[in-house]
């Protein structure tokens, strides 16, 4: 009877036991597949997004516009569209160095310009992250010769309508310069030198906003037309992927470890809430007599 009790008691501790071991291979199972994913990212879209007081480049393109007339008699006319294109590339390189003479070799065949660049890292751990204006007409040939460059793990091409940008842009110059005419007009009335003075510091502030915007107008002039590249460049061994077997010879291996110390930590406070009781037991006793 006693030998079925311990037995059955024995099962039921082992049941336990065989679930934690489990529990404990799962989780390295899938924390192997999370940490694998997580090792892959990098920051360098922050980086990039960060960068500012860079060029903005714009290109153009004749978009045929239909003008209604006539209700009847619709006629096509031809405007240019303004765009922003860039594409966005990231790879990773076993042999930097020559990769990165490609990169240059690259930039150098298509007439490109390197806008901005950057290089971080020791040796064994380089990087490299570069803003590259290209020809619209060569963007794309430009773009799939960079993406041979190294292992490409991230690309992608985004482009943004900036038609109306440019038109509110023009539209902001001319109500400008309308209103620095009216001003000249003013100052060429005479007044007083107090009268006179404070127009010709308006007429500066003017000026001043005219010179600004000419220089965001002057991203969209055709002969400023550029499509943005931006490349990041990593050292490293390409990751080999890892079979499931692998995986399973790991996490096994991980959870007889941990299910060790687990046990032990288990063993450890259970002997010391098996110390308390009995200190907490002898005290009773010690109540007991002390009160006789």
């Amino acid at each position: 009877m006693k030998n079925t009790i311990l037995k059955s008691r024995f099962m039921k501790i082992a049941k336990w036991f065989m679930l934690l071991f489990l529990l404990l291979f799962i989780f390295r199972i899938i924390y192997g597949y999370i940490a694998n994913d997580n090792s892959n990212q990098d920051n360098s879209s922050l980086f990039m997004n960060g960068i500012e007081n860079i060029k903005k480049n714009y290109a153009s393109e004749k978009k045929a516009v239909t003008v209604a007339l006539d209700l009847s008699v619709p006629t096509n006319e031809k405007s240019n569209q303004k765009f922003e294109k860039t594409a966005s590339l990231k790879s990773k390189s076993a042999e930097f160095e020559s990769d990165e003479k490609q990169l240059k070799s690259n930039v150098k065949a298509f007439n490109a310009v390197i806008q901005y660049e950057q290089n971080m890292g020791q040796k064994g751990n380089r990087q490299i992250h570069i803003i590259i204006g290209i020809n619209p007409m060569l963007f794309d040939s430009f773009y799939q010769t960079m993406k041979k460059i190294g292992v490409l793990k991230v690309c992608d091409v985004t482009k943004v309508d900036k038609t109306n940008e440019f038109l509110q842009l023009n539209a902001k110059k001319m109500s400008i310069q309308k209103n620095l005419q009216s001003m000249n007009d003013l100052k060429n009335k005479g007044g007083q030198i107090s009268e006179f003075v404070s127009l010709n510091e308006k007429i500066l502030e003017i000026e001043e906003r005219l010179q600004e915007l000419g220089v965001e107008l002057g991203n969209f002039d055709a002969e400023n037309e550029f499509c943005t590249v931006r490349f990041s460049l990593f050292e490293g061994a390409t990751e080999k992927s890892i079979s499931f077997m692998q995986r399973v010879k790991v996490a096994f291996e991980w959870s007889i470890k941990y299910f060790i110390y687990t046990v032990f930590a288990l063993l450890g406070v259970s002997l010391a809430v098996f110390m308390l009781l009995l200190i907490l037991d002898k005290l009773k006793i010690m109540k007991i007599l002390e009160s006789e």
